[in-house]
């Protein structure tokens, strides 16, 4: 019997980061090292080429290249959904294909950016990643920087096709979430955005989660999981409030991404500057990164310990 989406998808996934070297260029081994970071911290797998992996400030060569770096070394013990997202149709189908061929576990993508396009427009755009590959598609969501909302009549017609697997829904509202996972039924996967709100999306009916932030602490995320699966209501809401402590911080940094990554960077796992316009740290923030990546290391120990006794 075939697994259903939910079993073979749900779960903690990472967006993963990008990986340059020193001179911005992307750099395959560092991508794998980051890659193998992640492998027995708890999650399902890596969400590629995204938001948090730069994608759209990539050209499709430079994102084929990330993807098979990462492929190469963590498919079979990670899954891996890759973000094929472009402007330009013809490019989110070239990269859709070039998905499938590696051997990519799933593909995903936003709409269009720039252009503020109709429904039937993004649903035709939309529709040409999925025609390309056979592989399961997961729509993205995230209205805040799209400026295209999906509906639960979209959602709902996009979810009878076998290849539409599910949502990664970022917008913020937790109620618009849990009519997606109406509209797209039982085995309709939906993944919580929003990490500040991961204990309320899982409440709901999210059936995991994609986040920027999963890449400092990825084992808190793990926890979290864990705990609200459980039904550990009052200690999933104590460790939401703890992860949402470490994000505010994150977020006082010039980009968030630059200080995820300066925070990769002192656990000896190097990527590179953010791609501009995202800003890198500056030097005088060194203290207080030390002093946050000590607070999250700090975190994991508490936590991974209660999340075990689950």
């Amino acid at each position: 019997m075939k697994a259903s989406h939910v079993e073979t998808f749900g779960g903690m996934y990472a967006a993963l980061y990008s990986a340059y070297d020193e001179e911005g260029r992307v750099d395959r081994q560092r991508a794998a090292r980051l890659a193998r970071y992640y492998v027995g911290k708890g999650l399902r797998g890596l969400y590629v080429g995204g938001s948090s992996g730069e994608g759209m400030l990539q050209s499709v060569e430079e994102r084929k290249a990330m993807l098979e770096a990462v492929l190469d070394e963590v498919k079979g013990e990670l899954t891996v959904i890759v973000h094929v997202g472009a402007n330009a149709t013809a490019d989110s189908v070239e990269l859709s294909r070039h998905a499938e061929a590696v051997g990519a576990d799933a593909i995903s993508a936003v709409p269009s950016i720039y252009y503020r396009l109709g429904e039937a427009a993004v649903e035709n755009h939309w529709q040409q990643m999925i025609d390309a590959s056979s592989l399961p598609f997961f729509i993205y969501n995230i209205p805040q920087t799209t400026g295209f909302t999906l509906s639960a009549a979209l959602c709902a017609r996009l979810a009878r096709q076998p290849k539409v697997a599910g949502v990664k829904m970022s917008g913020e509202s937790a109620f618009e979430l849990q009519q997606l996972k109406a509209a797209g039924g039982e085995d309709f996967v939906v993944f919580n955005g929003p990490d500040e709100q991961y204990v309320a999306g899982k409440a709901i009916g999210a059936d995991g989660g994609i986040g920027g932030t999963y890449g400092v602490m990825p084992e808190l995320f793990a926890a979290l999981d864990r705990l609200a699966g459980a039904g550990r209501l009052a200690e999933a809401q104590a460790l939401q409030r703890r992860i949402n402590g470490i994000i505010v911080q994150l977020l006082g940094y010039p980009s968030l991404y630059g200080a995820c990554k300066a925070i990769l960077s002192l656990r000896g796992i190097e990527t590179g500057a953010p791609r501009l316009p995202l800003l890198p740290v500056r030097p005088s923030d060194a203290d207080s990164l030390q002093a946050l990546n000590a607070d999250i290391l700090d975190a994991v120990r508490e936590w991974t310990a209660a999340a075990e006794a689950v």
